[in-house]
């Protein structure tokens, strides 16, 4: 009997050393991180210099759009083309790995509505706050007033609109210099269009957030919003499946909940790509192919597994994919018209 208590004290012992003194470490997954357009590529790195440090995935999404909102282009940022009345706003959103989210529309004069959106998300119990009430909130936080005065780009752009004053969008005008496309001073004379810069990310731990900033469309109508601050359309993150973000012409990627299908899609098991192409099969059956060819939408999403993937409507779009200090690339969209 005594030797019997023994051994089965001995057993418990080995147990107890089993589940608490030699626990299975923590996985660890390879970091990565994705963005719309060319323009993702310096955001890249300052997102990635996030990650590879160990950062959390939301952090680096924050940082890494930063960087474009910061850069002097017609369409993210303070330097963008203003509306038509001649009044630069600005929306942006961000969502974490635990369905926390928050978004900024009709923003004015602040340098970094993404940062504000954050805000939102920590520090109030909403997900959006638009216009001046946005703007009091950011300043309330402690962020500047910038200048109303728009850049010298912008205005010359604004002056020529204002000869016809028509909305003539150019597809994929988000490239720049470095895709030998159009860049902002050398746009033809009254046709801009769009932009958003899109970004999500995966960490360490395996988290994902994203996060979508814009100045929307170029001589748009005052008080219109697109995709970019909306939860579900320009953003969603799920922990559990995956993350995507929309860019092109906001208005459709809002009437199928773009991103939201997208991440739905990779639930169903699609790989990222896919996911993504079905979700451009849905606005072009939406909205039929003639109609289809005169506008340009893009996904890009990654699954829980670190895989990744983008689609569009049409040839033009690009994006950018880091993993690695060296390894910061653009990948050209498949597309199906």
């Amino acid at each position: 009997m005594e030797r019997r208590k023994f051994l089965e004290l001995g057993s418990l012992g080995i147990s107890a050393l089993t589940f608490s003194g030699f626990r299975k470490p923590a996985e660890q997954h390879k970091p990565l991180v994705i963005s719309t357009w060319d323009a993702g590529i310096d955001a890249n790195k300052a997102a990635w210099q996030v990650l590879r440090n160990g950062g959390s995935a939301l952090d680096a999404v924050e940082q890494g759009v930063m960087v474009t909102e910061a850069s002097k282009n017609c369409c993210v940022g303070l330097g963008a083309n203003p509306d038509r009345d001649g009044f630069v706003t600005l929306d942006a959103s961000i969502m974490d790995h635990q369905f926390n989210c928050g978004s900024v529309a009709f923003l004015e004069r602040i340098k970094h509505p993404v940062s504000v959106a954050r805000r939102v998300m920590e520090k109030t119990p909403h997900v959006m706050l638009v216009g001046e009430g946005a703007q009091q909130f950011a300043v309330a936080e402690g962020f500047h007033l910038e200048s109303p005065g728009l850049s010298e780009d912008a205005k010359k752009a604004y002056e020529d609109w204002l000869k016809k004053s028509e909305y003539k969008p150019i597809l994929n005008i988000e490239r720049t210099e470095r895709s030998n496309s159009f860049a902002p001073s050398k746009l033809p004379s009254g046709e801009w269009n769009h932009d958003t810069i899109g970004m999500i990310a995966l960490d360490s731990s395996g988290n994902l957030s994203g996060t979508c900033t814009t100045s929307g469309m170029g001589f748009k109508m005052r008080g219109r919003v697109g995709d970019s601050p909306i939860i579900g359309a320009g953003l969603f993150v799920d922990n559990e499946v995956g993350a995507a973000t929309a860019t092109g012409q906001g208005e459709d990627v809002i009437r199928i909940c773009g991103s939201h299908l997208v991440v739905e899609f990779m639930r169903q098991g699609l790989h990222p790509e896919l996911a993504c192409k079905k979700a451009v099969e849905r606005i072009i059956k939406a909205k039929g192919t003639e109609k289809s060819k005169l506008i340009q939408v893009g996904f890009i999403a990654i699954n829980k597994k670190g895989e990744y993937g983008g689609y569009c409507i049409q040839k033009g779009f690009n994006y950018a994919v880091c993993h690695a200090d060296d390894q910061n690339f653009l990948v050209d969209g498949k597309y199906i018209l």
